[in-house]
């Protein structure tokens, strides 16, 4: 556990050290911090961790460090945190607080399955958490995570949690957080445009308690400092010269350069790898053999490991060891390891390895973690070995254990990979040497469920269709209409819903309906599924009715509960009348005691959805959080049904006014489930919206990059369709309304349900630009935008008359037509008093938002028709949601039609009016008042002063000032702060 030692002085780096020794003290005052360390390869990274390290040490921290290992194309699952926990559990005065969360034992190969247990990965990363937050009471406890960028899927979503969530978030009340500190660095070089590091980077130092610090190359000065410290003789001119040249401020590649240059000649290799090379060449054959095989092993290996591996005799190995040691090719660790100084080093030497060479070294080390315990853990690494060693057999059976075992640790990602392994080593192997009762076919099944385990629906899709490719004349025709109608429902996942339907088609008519079977009645009720999507509700209604009877007849209970809810959407009245949530419910129960969890998952989510969509909103949320658990439980938290689920759950919290809870539940959602942006940004980036959050549009953007995502699509249009008319772009709020219609339309040409709120918001922007024209002359103009408003309204009529499955839509669906009819009225003739109370009335279900958006706009018709007391009641009501929702443009409107129209005060005292700012815009309002730039702000409160600009317009818009010293002047007379804030020190 303590710091690696190293010879080289640290030059040059004396900002970043002063900053890090801020954040651990910090930490040691219970304020937990984290910073991201960016750097080429070779800066200096690890030798800057090492000396925070020895700080941390000396202060009385505990220092854990986890090292990221790059294996190719194999992940090793939270590699970084068993490391830790080795370490912890070797050590007796932390077996308290590490037996007091078992969960974390599945880590090190104990426990029960951590995938498939009750709370799985979501109580693994708790776990996590907890045992950190533990030490952290004991002692402060600095957190050391290197290399990053060689990360698996795995470790970054814990890493996530545990910043996101796990251990840096404030306890309520205010309390400090714990007396921790993480520091993480990561090869910048090494994340190219599609790294998977990247997304998470970016979603990391948006964390109030996350910052990134980058570690620029060295200046020319500080570099031959270095160089001139590293060399006892002295040396000329030229050549530090020419090493500082060829260095590029990389104090590695100086360190390089210098040791394996003869100062008398004067020479210097032309690249880095032939430093290296040069360098390691300087060692005797019996040392260059040791660091060879060590190269194989990767940039850390155990002493019996490569004693077993290089077969040398003891003492000889000793000898060479202290060779490499000695000139810091290798570096001694804890638990007799050796670790390459720099993976640079390890890297060149590889390379520099003949083929049958490589090849040996791998089989050899493939062997012997064959012969060793733990042959689970150790699979990912026998498969990497065995792999390289072109022993094709023992890789595919390694590969085939790895995935198990990451399947049993709840590493999706790691699994899919591991399968995908499997399958690209398949044809290589001679189908005798093949394990037994596998196949191809259903490998790629398999992978395709791993994948839509991990959230990855496309990838799902491409290994169906290999899946369907693989299909040969002698195929079980039952086999091949499994794949057929598997494939059908994953490209309903993706939302190619003609081509599902073509492939449930071919399914269903691959097997007989007679005599009847197991595998016929679930081809029938995907094609149920594929026939409603595309619009054919005749044919979907008539397979349901057969395929249920069949069903039934054959005791297929399951089966029973999926076609029973999919009657439930395509009868009459549809999933929200009493009888459609009773044969719901019905569904529910015979898939609980079939044990199918996917399809109970489907009945619980059908059974919330038709209760929003009667209008029942508390009636919703039980079902919600039973499913959720049910999701758990199996292990199915990202399979659509739960993130629908996780969606409808944001949405109905949003809806009723509970905006923090839904910030709080989308944040943990998204730590859990990275990869479902789209079900778990939604209603939280309205929030954010709402809220005057001006990042909120681009973070809506986001959800359009890469590739088509329904979800991520209707979250995308509903938010920059808001921002635009909020903005008062009425162009960009009605082309991104129609963009958004145009791209969620069905094969069928039915459009989105959805259109009804987006033709309401963008006939908002709409009718401003219509009155706007009308109230400056151009009547031409005023027309034109009100032919608009015709449009955009008969949309909505139409939408609103025929749900997506067939029914007039329900109250929230007649809420938003009554909104946009008064919309449209508005933008046609003027404001109309009785066409907003309609819409006001309607929003009465429990949207406490959108009606109080609604009495906003009734109150500017009642003041236009002179009803000056009824007008004074509905703002008043208006801006007291507006207070309590914290919705700072609608209340600065609020307050704006008060002042303009003169209407009596209807809310509480000035002071009580004043805007509830959050602690960090409190922080930078007294360091306004104490005239601070942006920049000051930011370094004062370590944060950039770009966020700082951005926290500065944010009190500007709350307090309704136009400068930063009437801001001041403003937040001093509603006692935002006291006076005496402007001379504090």
């Amino acid at each position: 556990m303590s710091p690696t030692s190293f010879t080289a002085p640290l030059i040059g780096r004396q900002d970043e050290l002063a900053h890090l020794a801020g954040v651990l003290e910090r930490a040691r005052g219970g304020e937990a911090r984290a910073v991201l360390i960016a750097g080429d390869a070779g800066v200096g990274k690890t030798r800057m961790l090492d000396e925070v390290a020895g700080q941390a040490a000396r202060a009385g921290m505990t220092v854990l460090t986890g090292h990221c290992v790059d294996l190719g194309d194999v992940g090793l699952p939270y590699l970084p945190f068993t490391e830790i926990l080795g370490v912890l559990a070797a050590e007796e005065r932390f077996a308290d607080a590490f037996a007091a969360h078992p969960v974390v034992d599945r880590l090190l190969g104990a426990g029960t399955d951590a995938g498939r247990d009750v709370g799985g990965r979501l109580r693994l990363f708790e776990g996590m958490a907890g045992l950190l937050a533990d030490l952290a009471d004991v002692a402060p406890l600095l957190l050391v995570l290197e290399d990053l960028h060689w990360a698996d899927q795995s470790s970054r979503d814990l890493l996530r949690f545990l910043l996101s969530r796990g251990i840096l978030q404030r306890p309520a009340g205010g309390a400090p957080t714990h007396r921790l500190a993480v520091l993480a660095s990561y090869r910048a070089d090494d994340l190219h445009r599609r790294h998977p590091l990247r997304p998470l980077l970016a979603e990391l130092v948006r964390l109030p308690a996350v910052e990134r610090l980058e570690l620029r190359p060295m200046g020319d000065v500080e570099v031959t400092r270095l160089v001139r410290a590293l060399e006892d003789r002295p040396l000329p001119d030229t050549t530090v010269r020419r090493i500082v040249e060829r260095a590029e401020g990389n104090a590695f590649y100086a360190e390089e350069l210098l040791a394996a240059t003869d100062p008398e000649a004067g020479g210097v290799p032309s690249g880095l790898a032939d430093v290296l090379l040069i360098r390691f060449e300087q060692l005797s054959d019996t040392a260059q053999q040791v660091v060879r095989t060590a190269a194989v092993a990767g940039r850390r290996v155990e002493h019996d490991l490569l004693r077993d591996a290089v077969r040398l005799p003891e003492d000889e190995l000793e000898t060479a060891l202290r060779e490499t040691l000695g000139r810091q090719l290798l570096v001694p660790g804890h638990d007799d390891t050796y670790s390459f100084r720099h993976a640079l080093a390890r890297e060149a030497v590889y390379a520099d390895l003949l083929p049958g060479e490589r090849a040996r070294l791998h089989g050899a080390f493939a062997r012997l973690l064959d012969g060793r315990g733990n042959r689970a853990e150790s699979a990912a690494e026998r498969a990497h070995h065995y792999r390289e060693s072109h022993d094709l057999t023992e890789a595919l059976a390694a590969s085939l254990e790895a995935a198990d075992h990451a399947q049993r640790v709840g590493a999706p990602a790691e699994e899919l990979r591991h399968l995908e392994a499997a399958l690209d080593l398949w044809a290589a192997v001679d189908p005798s040497a093949r394990p037994a009762g596998a196949d191809s076919v259903t490998l790629r099944l398999r992978a395709s469920a791993a994948a839509a385990h991990a959230g990855e629906a496309h990838r799902a899709v491409s290994l169906t269709r290999s899946a369907l490719a693989g299909i040969g004349r002698d195929t079980d025709s039952e086999l091949a209409a499994r794949v057929r109608y598997t494939l059908a429902g994953n490209l309903m996942s993706v939302d190619s819903q003609s081509a599902a339907f073509a492939y449930s088609s071919e399914a269903l008519a691959m097997i007989p309906a007679e005599p009847p079977s197991r595998t016929w009645v679930w081809a029938a009720a995907t094609h149920v599924l594929a026939a409603r999507q595309v619009g054919d509700n005749e044919t979907a209604l008539r397979v349901a009715r057969q395929a249920l009877s069949v069903a039934e007849q054959l005791g297929i209970t399951d089966a029973q509960a999926d076609l029973l809810i999919s009657l439930a959407r395509i009868e009459e009245g549809g999933r929200r009348t009493p009888e459609g949530l009773r044969r719901l419910r019905e569904a529910r129960e015979l898939a609980r005691r079939a044990g199918n969890a996917p399809v109970e998952m489907r009945a619980l989510f059908s059974i919330a959805i038709g209760s929003f969509e009667s209008g029942d909103l508390d009636a919703c949320l039980p079902w919600l959080t039973e499913g959720l658990d049910r999701a758990r439980r199996a292990g199915l938290l990202s399979s659509p049904y739960p993130l629908e689920m996780r969606y409808l759950r944001l949405l109905v919290l949003y809806t009723l006014g509970h905006w923090d809870e839904c910030l709080r539940a989308a944040a943990s959602d998204a730590e859990v489930l990275p990869a479902a942006a789209g079900y778990t940004a939604g209603p939280a980036l309205s929030v954010a919206l709402a809220r005057g959050d001006g990042t909120a549009e681009d973070r809506a953007r986001t959800q359009l990059e890469g590739q088509f995502d329904w979800m991520g699509t209707l979250v995308a249009g509903i938010v920059l369709t808001d921002a635009a008319a909020l903005r008062g772009d009425a162009e960009a709020a009605v082309e991104r309304m129609r963009s958004t219609v145009a791209s969620l339309t069905d094969d069928a040409g039915t459009p989105p349900d959805v259109t009804v709120r987006l033709a309401a918001l963008a006939l908002s922007a709409v009718a401003d630009r219509a009155a706007e024209l009308r109230s400056g002359g151009d009547e031409a103009g005023a027309r034109r935008w009100a032919e608009t408003a015709t449009g955009l309204v008969a949309s909505a009529r139409d939408a609103a008359s025929r749900g997506g499955d067939g029914n007039v839509q329900g109250p929230e669906g007649q809420a938003w037509l009554a909104r946009a009819e008064a919309e449209w009225t508005r933008a046609v003739s003027g404001p109309d008093a009785e066409a907003w109370a309609r819409a006001v009335t309607a929003f009465d279900y429990g949207e406490d938002y959108e009606r109080a958006r609604c009495r906003l706009r009734f109150a500017e018709a009642l003041l236009t028709a002179e009803r000056r007391e009824e007008a004074a009641t509905e703002a008043g009501a208006a801006r007291d949601t507006a207070v309590r929702l914290g919705a700072t443009p609608l209340l600065e409107r609020a307050d704006a039609l008060i002042r303009r129209g003169r209407l009596a005060p209807a809310g509480p005292s000035a002071v009580d009016r004043a805007p509830a700012l959050t602690a960090r815009e409190q922080d930078v309002l007294r360091l306004l008042a104490r005239g601070r730039s942006n920049r000051q702000i930011g370094e004062e409160l370590f944060i950039s002063g770009k966020t700082a600009s951005v926290h500065v317009s944010n009190i500007l818009a709350k307090v309704g000032a136009a400068s930063r010293t009437e801001a001041v002047a403003i937040a001093y007379r509603d006692g935002l702060i006291a006076p005496e804030s402007a001379t504090s020190p």
